[in-house]
């Protein structure tokens, strides 16, 4: 299979056709091999652990960020 490949390089003309195909697909399967891994080692958070730090952590500061950017713009123009 890897000599098939190796002859198929070897005509000039598919060379431009086949490396991006090449960089492509290996770039695909690193990140999914990444995104595997890292699913598989990190913990599962429940739903009411994802909800409870959604209410007591996001929520503050996305007001936060609402109530800056409101006075941000009131002053500037």
């Amino acid at each position: 299979m890897f000599f098939g490949l190796a002859g198929i390089m070897l005509v000039p003309f598919l060379v431009p056709v086949l490396m991006p195909l090449f960089w492509f697909l290996a770039k695909c399967s690193f990140l999914l091999f990444v995104f595997i891994w890292i699913r598989a080692t990190l913990p599962r958070f429940r739903y009411d652990q994802l909800m409870a730090f959604a209410w007591k952590g996001l929520f503050p500061v996305a007001l936060l960020n609402l109530l800056i950017t409101g006075f941000m713009v009131a002053l500037t123009s």
